[in-house]
């Protein structure tokens, strides 16, 4: 939704295929928000925009001066003037259980993807259908990392596929890192964890976060990119062994859509 380019116009910075991107900029249209839209990718004038205020990731939301960081709607809603949107959190436990089932089905659309296709770029980004994989299992693996003393940075979640040995096959690696994280993350949740540990400081870079809300956004995050994995599962001519039931959305505050509108993919 484009306004008028004012000085104090509201702008929302953003590249496809990004999940938080798209559910901000939803969130500012259900509200009847008009604002700039900022492709970082697509628009250099957007880049030179957040270097300005010497930010290098996205999605970005500012208003003259002033921003807030796209991951925290309730930050945005104070910059847009609008009210606090209440945040219901599911409990730990179902939330566990809905990233376990999440990093299931990655496992077998990994399994199914035509491997031939692994290395393709599936949008007007430098993103290939195995770094979107790989990110999936990279998001879960942050938690763990997160709980062992290591603190989310952005790099944290720009992490890429080594390069495979010559002669290995790329989904053999990303099987592999794929149940090693499976593995960590079951361990995880096999442990007790109190209320006073959900209700603790998370370490993130995007903002105040209790675990909770950690645990949350780390849940619907590896679910948005997993309903863009079975999307390009399909877009290849492949039907999901396992698919993903609605109901797994349900109670997650992640966008509803899969896509950007007007963002063509394509990775025949």
């Amino acid at each position: 939704m484009e306004s008028e380019a004012t000085a104090d116009a509201l702008r929302v910075y953003w590249q496809p295929g990004c999940s938080s991107c798209l559910r901000v900029k939803e969130y500012l249209e259900a509200q009847g928000v008009a604002y700039v839209s900022r492709n970082v990718l697509a628009d250099p004038l957007g880049f030179e925009e957040l270097q300005r205020l010497g930010l290098r990731q996205v999605p970005i939301v500012t208003r003259g001066g002033r921003y807030a960081n796209g991951q925290v709607l309730a930050d945005v809603a104070r910059l847009a003037g609008l009210g606090v949107p209440p945040a219901k959190l599911l409990p730990p436990d179902l939330l566990g259980e809905r990233l376990q089932a999440t990093l299931a089905i990655s496992a077998s659309g990994l399994r199914q993807f035509p491997e031939q296709l692994l290395g393709r770029q599936f949008l007007d980004r430098p993103r290939t259908v195995a770094d979107l994989i790989f990110h999936i299992f990279n998001v879960a693996d942050a938690l763990v990392e997160l709980q062992e003393g290591l603190p989310l940075s952005y790099a944290s979640y720009n992490r890429v596929p080594a390069p495979t040995p010559e002669g290995s096959a790329l989904r053999g690696e990303l099987i592999v890192y794929g149940s090693s994280v499976s593995a960590r993350i079951q361990a995880f949740f096999s442990r007790p964890h109190n209320a006073a540990e959900w209700a603790s400081r998370a370490d993130v870079y995007y903002g105040v976060q209790t675990l909770h809300q950690f645990l949350e956004r780390t849940t619907w995050h590896c679910l948005q990119h997993s309903r863009q994995l079975l999307s390009l599962l399909s877009d290849a001519g492949v039907e999901p062994v396992v698919p993903m039931d609605d109901q797994m959305l349900q109670g997650l505050p992640l966008p509803n859509e899969v896509w950007d509108a007007d963002q063509v993919r394509k990775v025949r």
